[in-house]
């Protein structure tokens, strides 16, 4: 059965680009809903925003998606990848500016959050997109691909000259609440020399150490180093998920990032959605149910650090 949140729950931070006060509420929401951006201040026209694959206007940073009225809202692919890892289907995100809060730079207060709050299930059942044959991006050296498969996984590999981070692989199905053990907790990370040229652009201004992973070649400049030896590639994971979900319904299939992006991602969905054949609607039966992201999970399941 679809699902939402059973009470409001708000989050509070800066927006990682201006650096301002940031404030998010997600609520409640009914069948069918899906998942709607509200911008709180906006009083005259058009404030909500649909999570979707058509509404992104791509950026290089991180995802933002505006309605046919220029509304925007930037930086939702971590409340979305924790909305789709608990197993929330539809919700109203009320937010008051244009950035979702970053928050300590992951989905873990996000989930906590929800968790905390408790999901309900709504009279209607879940449909989601099954993948019927390869589809696959590239741009340069990135690639972005999505296959046929049982349930969700999701296939990352990175490479960055920093030997901080270097090479790193990941391969996690996303059942049985593997994307709250294993990913929410992994933050953004970023090279020094490239927040040293955003500040200079006047870019990740509410960036701190403390809400991503900094280095510089071989040093971990964040207090207390990394959560995970390999906490790069878990977060270009949980950015996948959020990017993903912007579907409009969970994905069966196999995903896989190499270099991938935010745009990437973005543009795989865009030619999924324009290929005859390449995916089918499916109303998911219990087995089915019980294999994609969120499907039982708890809270006692949320890492120590949220």
């Amino acid at each position: 059965m679809q699902t939402t949140i059973k009470t409001p729950v708000s989050f509070t931070g800066v927006g990682l680009h201006s650096g301002k006060p940031a404030r998010a509420t997600i609520h409640p929401a009914s069948a069918e809903h899906g998942i709607w951006f509200k911008r709180s201040d906006i009083a005259v026209g058009d404030a909500l925003v649909p999570a979707r694959w058509d509404a992104v206007n791509q950026t290089p940073l991180c995802t933002r998606i505006e309605n046919a009225r220029g509304v925007s809202v930037s930086t939702i692919e971590h409340i979305m990848a924790a909305l789709v890892g608990c197993g929330v289907h539809n919700a109203l995100i009320e937010i008051d500016g244009p950035e979702v809060p970053i928050l300590d730079g992951s989905a873990a207060s996000f989930v906590k959050g929800i968790l905390s709050r408790g999901v309900v299930r709504l009279a209607a059942p879940v449909r989601a997109i099954e993948v019927l044959q390869p589809i696959e991006v590239r741009k340069g050296e990135s690639l972005a691909r999505l296959e046929p498969g049982r349930g969700l996984t999701i296939d990352f590999r990175i490479e960055f000259e920093d030997a901080a981070i270097g090479v790193q692989r990941k391969v996690l199905n996303m059942s049985n609440g593997s994307f709250v053990r294993e990913l929410c907790d992994s933050r953004t990370f970023c090279r020094k020399a490239d927040v040293d040229a955003m500040r200079a652009q006047g870019l990740a201004l509410g960036g701190t150490l403390d809400n991503a992973v900094v280095v510089d070649g071989t040093e971990v400049l964040s207090p207390g180093g990394l959560r995970h030896a390999d906490e790069a590639v878990r977060h270009k994971m949980l950015d996948a998920l959020g990017d993903l979900a912007l579907a409009g319904a969970p994905i069966l299939g196999r995903y896989i990032g190499h270099r991938a992006g935010h745009a990437l991602t973005n543009d795989l969905l865009h030619k999924m959605f324009a290929t005859p054949g390449a995916f089918r609607m499916v109303v998911c039966d219990a087995e089915t149910a019980e294999q994609l992201p969120g499907a039982g999970v708890h809270l006692g399941e949320v890492p120590a650090v949220a």
